[in-house]
């Protein structure tokens, strides 16, 4: 690990200061050698993994399956849905040389998989008993992207992307919502991350899809971030790539598609929604390590019974299905342990010395709580996930409370100006007009733009309005904010 530094308080410069927390856990460091990139660290990957995991456990619930499809895609297959090309080329990378020699048609480096997944989908699907046919790759991508940012934005970055064929509109509609629904599950439950669902703007949604959803949250700077998208596609890639089947009439039509996916933004979410000016605070159903074990002693004669006992109380929470690190490392200070791991996110750290032999528990601190607890040997287990899952919860509270006190519904010009004045960013219940010149003279005007327009049952449901702008009738209020 890299000499510690000094964490930049979140109140001085948030951006300084997410950088900082990554430097400080060992997340991941830019690879200046190639522009753009970033490499995760093993700390920082094993957060990845364990949304993978997750996430791979739902999607299969949903028999979806997995796949792989090439990372090169013949530049004539983005070409075919107009939108997807025009929507996609700021960003494309091309290879137009290989072994030597230029290529008879130049291939783009992965940017999403649409067209290609969408060629094979075509040799595969012939008649109705091949619907639906759900299909997710755990992949990379890239995009060339001008301004980077370590999680939220780097020129390649890994992800999920889910493809589905569906034999009716009704069904695919039905499948996008449902993967919107688990996606809000997963970071509501396992990221401990409020979120709002919402469709989003003509504008702002997905290049080629018929329409757009996503799941949007407050970081702690109020600005929000868009955290997975799941879109129907309509019949836009059938017709480009003549996906049809058979229908149990006998007639030929075009298949009915989805897409959807999360990426390695999430770990950037994670990091902002809940770490504070100390360093990384994790929810523990994400933590690689979730309770680590220190031994405590002055006296070399100390030592054996020490981290013989600490060996024993880690063998008994890891059977319990606990994650946890034995730090019996010599030649380092308690402090010093103290110091890293609380800078690494750890939500639970144990201390155990001769006095809590002698009194039977062991001393726990949890990474967000100044106050410490005893635990008896014999509770151990019990114990140590109950206040995981109690932290678990606090976290999800607490940054709940958070977007709460930054939600305004406003209905005046002069108050959203205010509330986005000077830089800030909260959340905006607004009416809007549903236009896209609307749209976009709010967004050159403060750099705000439209989230999503919220689902209904959430509590953000609204009569119908005036546009806070023009003053034109709106139907409902749309959620407006900063966003990453």
């Amino acid at each position: 690990m890299e000499e510690t530094q000094k964490i930049t308080p979140r109140s001085q410069d948030y951006s300084e200061w997410y950088l900082d927390v990554i430097r400080e856990a060992d997340l991941a460091e830019p690879a200046k050698v190639v522009k753009g990139c970033m490499v995760i660290k093993p700390h920082g990957y094993a957060i990845w993994e364990k949304i993978q995991a997750q996430l791979d456990r739902m999607f299969k619930a949903q028999e979806v399956q997995n796949a792989y499809f090439p990372l090169f895609i013949p530049m004539s297959f983005l070409q075919k849905e107009a939108e997807h090309v025009e929507g996609f080329s700021p960003e494309l990378a091309v290879v137009t040389h290989g072994g030597g020699e230029k290529l008879e048609e130049p291939y783009v480096v992965r940017p999403t998989s649409e067209t290609i997944i969408g060629h094979f989908f075509a040799k595969w699907i012939k008649s109705h008993a091949d619907l639906p046919l759900l299909i997710n790759q755990w992949a990379n991508v890239v995009r060339w992207e001008l301004r980077t940012r370590m999680f939220l934005r780097t020129t390649e970055f890994l992800w999920q992307e889910g493809h589905t064929a569906h034999a009716t509109h009704e069904d695919a509609m039905a499948f996008a919502r449902r993967i919107l629904d688990l996606y809000a599950e997963f970071a509501e439950g396992w990221m401990a991350m409020p979120v709002v669902k919402g469709i989003k703007t003509t504008s702002e949604k997905f290049a080629g899809a018929a329409t757009s959803m996503s799941i949007e949250a407050m970081m702690q700077d109020g600005k929000a971030l868009q955290s997975g998208t799941s879109h129907d596609l309509g019949q836009n890639f059938g017709k480009a790539f003549g996906i049809q089947f058979q229908n149990d009439r006998g007639e030929s039509e075009f298949v009915w598609q989805t897409s959807w996916g999360v990426s390695t933004r999430l770990v950037g979410g994670l990091i902002m929604t809940h770490s504070d000016d100390n360093g990384l605070v994790l929810p523990p159903r994400l933590a690689p390590i979730q309770a680590v074990i220190v031994p405590i002693y002055k006296k070399e004669e100390e030592r054996a019974l020490v981290v013989e006992t600490c060996a024993r109380l880690k063998d008994r929470l890891a059977a319990a299905g606990v994650a946890v690190r034995l730090d019996d490392r010599q030649g380092k200070r308690p402090g010093d342990k103290f110091y890293e791991w609380e800078r690494k996110g750890v939500p639970l750290r144990l201390e155990i010395g001769p006095r809590d032999l002698d009194k039977g528990h062991v001393s726990a601190k949890e990474r967000v709580d100044a106050e410490r607890s005893f635990i008896p040997f014999d509770r151990i287990e019990d114990e140590v996930r109950s206040k995981l899952d109690r932290f678990q919860s606090h976290l999800f509270e607490k940054a709940l409370a958070l977007r709460k006190a930054n939600t305004l519904v406003l209905d005046q010009w002069k108050d959203f100006l205010e509330a986005f004045k000077d830089g800030e960013s909260r959340f905006v219940l607004a009416h809007w007009d549903g236009t896209a010149e609307t749209e976009a003279l709010i967004k050159e005007e403060t750099k705000v733009t439209i989230r999503c327009v919220p689902l209904p049952g959430q509590g953000f449901d609204s009569e119908p309005g005036a546009c806070i702008r023009t003053g034109r009738p709106s139907k409902q209020r749309v959620l407006f904010a900063k966003s990453y």
